[in-house]
């Protein structure tokens, strides 16, 4: 049975395509939201970009001998129109009257009264106004194209049962077929001993060949660096697998994703040389109240936003890691092997090889991270670290930011990797903060 989908402002501010992601459904959007959204187009941000889409869109779509106050057909069967209420409707008292929200609402519910045949649902990415919808008797719904379900990226290491027999052939042969229903590209797995529980090996599933294949981490770690559980062995080993283009590593503060990103791009580039620059980058998203504007120039305006990057770089050169004969990673950033920059500027260019590592990536919307990832020119390997639960970005949350909804989109691709990472490794104190605060 079709429906009336009416659309708030923020849902095309967020995908200026929703119009297109609603199959054979009526959607319609209020002239409010498209009075709204106007307000955004001469803006430099992402939210300026994606209002002038959407008057380019709906633009796109109007017939030249027809009008868009009347239902237009879409390529789904569905159909796309913009509807202007005939009257303010009367909201309870108590309600700002004025409101933009309320006029898009009103409208929704004009179309709700108009059409009581068909279900009209209103579709918003703003909880309050979902609220007061329902407290309307209006349908209402958050927009969840973009939405992953949290199991889809809990997985991190596999845990699978084999023979003696198959165990050792493994040991031996570095590979072992295998088939098995919740393995995809690239997961990580633990073979275990059905007889000698305590008899395990550490696998990497390669899809392309359909077998499980010893990791290939050294022994003494990279860059001085080295893995402390099952997890980071298998993050590490996608790190340094060249034919793996996108890895995204998903974890709680102190579990180690960007200084084992930063230490496998450092191993590829200054010492393998198989990338030309190790392009770390971050987006720029106080944590609490801003500071407002910063001193400086440019380098010294961005030093307080790149700080935990610079940390993790003393960390490895420092010697703190134990790492014998250590030595500074300033003559690397001058010399511009290593470049740390926010993400404002990414947009244009074309990035080859370069090991390109985004920090924070659960601060960026699915479609910041579209832009991010098709930088990436020949031999670039891109990696995204960050904790879906702890973002600081408005409009996006654990479930559609752009570092969830590419971990679970790309986890069937052999070109992709992902890991969840469990166990926190700072300290023991920032361990039992992550779990209990």
């Amino acid at each position: 049975m079709k429906k009336n989908y009416v659309l708030d402002a923020n849902v095309l501010l967020h995908d200026p395509f929703a119009v297109f992601k609603f199959e054979d459904n009526n959607v319609i959007i209020p002239i409010y939201a498209i009075e709204e959204i106007d307000k955004f187009k001469r803006e430099s941000s992402e939210r300026g970009a994606h209002a002038r889409t959407v008057a380019r869109v709906l633009d796109e779509i109007r017939p030249k001998d027809g009008t868009l106050s009347k239902p237009v057909p879409t390529k789904a069967g569905g159909t796309l129109r913009v509807a202007m209420a005939k009257k303010r409707h009367e909201l309870p008292v108590g309600l700002d009257k004025g409101s933009h929200d309320h006029a898009i609402l009103g409208t929704a519910l004009e179309v709700r009264d108009h059409d009581a045949a068909t279900p009209t649902v209103f579709v918003t990415m703003d909880t309050n106004l979902r609220i007061r919808a329902d407290a309307l008797g209006m349908q209402s719904q958050n927009y969840e194209n973009p939405r992953v379900q949290d199991f889809d990226l809990e997985q991190s290491v596999l845990e699978i049962s084999v023979k003696p027999v198959e165990i050792e052939r493994f040991f031996d042969q570095g590979s072992l077929p295998i088939e098995h229903p919740a393995l995809y590209a690239n997961a990580g797995v633990m073979l275990r001993n059905e007889t000698q529980h305590n008899h395990t090996a550490l696998a990497r599933y390669d899809a392309q060949r359909g077998e499980l294949v010893a990791l290939r981490v050294p022994r003494d770690g990279v860059m001085g660096v080295r893995p402390r559980n099952k997890e980071q062995s298998v993050a590490l080993d996608i790190l340094l697998d060249d034919s793996i283009r996108l890895v995204s590593l998903i974890g709680k503060a102190g579990t180690g994703k960007t200084l084992l990103a930063l230490a496998a791009g450092l191993q590829r580039t200054t010492s393998d040389r198989t990338y030309s620059r190790l392009l770390v980058s971050r987006p720029i998203m106080p944590l609490g109240r801003d500071l407002g504007y910063l001193p400086g120039d440019i380098d010294e305006k961005l030093n307080p936003w790149m700080q935990p990057i610079f940390d993790n770089l003393e960390y490895i050169f420092s010697g703190s890691n134990k790492e014998p004969n250590a030595r500074s990673y300033m003559p690397l950033v001058e010399s511009g092997i290593i470049q740390v920059e926010p993400l404002t500027y990414i947009r244009g260019r074309s990035l080859p090889r370069q090991y390109l590592i985004v920090d924070e990536a659960q601060n960026l919307t699915p479609h910041e991270v579209k832009t991010i990832i098709t930088r990436s020119g020949e031999g670039t390997k891109v990696v995204l670290t960050g904790d879906p639960h702890q973002i600081d970005h408005p409009y996006v949350d654990h479930a559609s930011n752009g570092l969830s909804v590419v971990a679970q989109r790309f986890k069937d691709q052999k070109l992709s990797g992902h890991i969840a990472l469990a166990k926190g490794e700072r300290s023991e104190l920032a361990e039992l903060a992550a779990n209990l605060l």
